[in-house]
């Protein structure tokens, strides 16, 4: 397919960030154009290259990924798909993601998140492809 929809992942854990790499590199549909361990560095990988959507966790060292998220959709919308342990929808911060512009949440457990992100494949991947085909405008938020 010559249209891959382009996938950055940025979570501050080294397990997640891999098998979510191969989980989302196994689909022909997506591709993975980078990891990184926390914003700053997702905003150096989006200087090199724009992603068609970013799958993003919350709980982060430097910049938490709701300031992110922020960020992205006041400056440069771009669709994100939140996963995260600390989110559900029935969650404040759930509820506060989706405010400011994430198009899906998934609430992966505090333990055995490995085991749960491999057998949530196919979750993850619809996720991610239909966050692609959103279509997400620039937000005034405060």
């Amino acid at each position: 397919m010559l249209n891959r929809i382009k996938v950055l992942i940025v979570d501050d854990s080294a397990l997640v960030r891999q098998t979510l790499m191969e989980i989302i590199s196994s689909d022909s549909e997506l591709e993975v154009i980078g990891t990184a361990a926390d914003p700053y560095f997702a905003a150096r990988k989006m200087a090199e290259v724009t992603p068609d959507v970013i799958t993003l966790d919350i709980e982060m060292p430097r910049m938490d990924g709701l300031t992110f998220l922020r960020k992205i959709m006041t400056q440069h919308p771009i669709p994100v798909v939140i996963i995260s342990s600390l989110t559900s929808r029935a969650t404040e911060m759930g509820m506060r993601a989706l405010e400011l512009g994430a198009v899906e949440l998934i609430t992966k457990p505090q333990v055995n998140t490995k085991a749960f992100l491999e057998e949530s494949k196919v979750i993850i991947c619809d996720a991610i492809k239909a966050a692609a085909r959103s279509r997400i405008a620039r937000r005034k938020i405060l």
